[in-house]
């Protein structure tokens, strides 16, 4: 299985997300992902989802990776510099944030998180030869012990 792995490097600044979907853009159409296909959409949900909550529960700045699989899968990672897991939350009614965790489970089609260097990585697989499906749980492929339903409230943490 060849991979072909492109990064982007994102400020700890909410604007740079709107950065990181552009730039995610265009390296999906230089992979042969069309604008119009439903497939860039949907990553480029998942991005905007895993950037934004990088750089909001962070405060730090963030590594968005795109890796791309000779058979057409697309993983997407944002490593940050927290160590502290994901927490997946409900939104209720007019909430106006916690769903992002909720999106990424339901269009990925595996996800999960795992310790990287003093942080740790959240990544998402979309199959690009399926339309993406709910995964078949929360943190799916994560180390045992670590998967994003651990109970962590989210904090910022020195850069």
């Amino acid at each position: 299985m060849q991979v072909l792995q492109v990064q982007l490097e994102v400020g700890p600044d909410p604007a740079e997300v709107g950065r990181a979907r552009r730039w995610a853009r265009s390296r999906l159409a230089g992979s042969g992902i069309g604008d119009d296909e439903p497939l860039a959409e949907t990553l480029v949900l998942l991005i905007s989802e895993l950037v934004t909550n990088a750089v909001v529960h962070t405060g730090c700045p963030a590594v968005l990776r795109m890796l791309f699989a000779a058979e057409g899968g697309v993983r997407v990672e944002v490593a940050d510099a927290s160590d502290r897991p994901p927490q997946p939350r409900h939104a209720e009614g007019e909430d106006t944030n916690g769903r992002g965790l909720e999106l990424v489970d339901g269009l990925a089609d595996r996800w999960g998180w795992q310790p990287e260097g003093v942080g740790k990585s959240i990544w998402c697989e979309v199959d690009r030869a399926a339309p993406a499906a709910p995964s078949p749980g929360p943190g799916q492929g994560a180390r045992p012990g670590q998967g994003p339903t651990a109970s962590v409230s989210p904090g910022r943490v020195r850069c």
